[in-house]
């Protein structure tokens, strides 16, 4: 498996560098097509990766897009929607490979697999890793390996060859049941490189790959099929609860900015927090 991914990624990039070439890469959809699409619950006007909490205006490898949903959506009141034409522009491969890249190296992976080995030490989870300090470690290094063998099988590899977009788009819709509908259903639903909504392939293949490839360091008893199925399973449950956080952490960050005391204000502008890289 391994050697077909190191294999993979050269073609993948390889494929990428003709695609951004190609004067046909970034096109407007008509607006009819922007209306059928909104119909859906997505709309090609708006993009947001997988993995990232920032929204704000994007350059063709950034992570950063605006807010889909206006600040008046949490407040009760009535938000116009916005009626400016913005082209989709897909992601080349290399782009791909850099929102890789920048994820595999964020401090929020770590604190996230640390956090996941903590539990699953607690828990008794994966016992023939033993307890202490080196059962611990054991389970750190699967969890990071179940990561970012995920992000690189399916975020980069697949999307790249099925021609799919791995980034996360919000909704624009209003009602809470709404958001939360479309959300939870992005793992089924994703977007090609011509802005169309489509069967999210790498998503599904994506994690199944990697779940069968954890079977390759995780202890013997739990290689099964049963257990393979189970993780499998559980990496669809993960990205829609990912899915459901990147929906709505920006309205509740307004929302505690808005309510929080003067004097955390004053002391979060205080603090040498460096800015997030576009």
């Amino acid at each position: 498996m391994v050697n077909v991914l190191l294999i993979t990624i050269p073609i993948v990039l390889t494929q990428g560098r003709s695609l951004a070439q190609s004067p046909t890469q970034a096109q407007t959809p008509a607006p009819s097509s922007i209306a059928a699409q909104n119909v859906l619950g997505d709309d090609p006007r708006t993009s947001v990766p997988r993995g990232s909490l920032s929204r704000e205006p994007t350059s063709p490898c950034s992570l950063r897009v605006p807010d889909a949903v206006p600040q008046t959506a949490m407040e009760g009141k009535e938000a116009t929607p916005t009626t400016e034409s913005v082209a989709y522009t897909p992601l080349s491969a290399r782009c791909k490979f850099t929102v890789f890249l920048k994820s595999t190296y964020s401090p929020y992976t770590f604190v996230a697999a640390g956090f996941q080995a903590t539990e699953a030490q607690a828990t008794g989870q994966w016992p023939h890793y033993g307890g202490g300090v080196q059962g611990w470690g054991k389970r750190l290094g699967a969890t990071l390996a179940n990561t970012e063998s995920r992000r690189l099988i399916q975020g980069f590899a697949l999307s790249t060859i099925l021609r799919q977009d791995p980034r996360y788009f919000p909704s624009r819709k209003r009602r809470l049941i709404s958001r939360i509908w479309y959300s939870a259903t992005r793992v089924v639903v994703t977007k090609n490189e011509n802005g169309r909504s489509t069967f999210n392939t790498s998503e599904f293949l994506g994690a199944l790959f990697a779940s069968s490839l954890e079977n390759a360091y995780y202890p013997r008893h739990d290689r099964n099929f049963g257990d393979t199925m189970n993780r499998f399973g559980g990496a669809l449950s993960s990205d829609a609860i990912g899915d459901l956080i990147l929906e709505f952490t920006p309205d509740m960050k307004r929302f505690f900015r808005k309510h929080a005391p003067k004097e955390i204000q004053r002391i979060e502008e205080k603090l040498p927090i460096p800015p997030e890289d576009k």
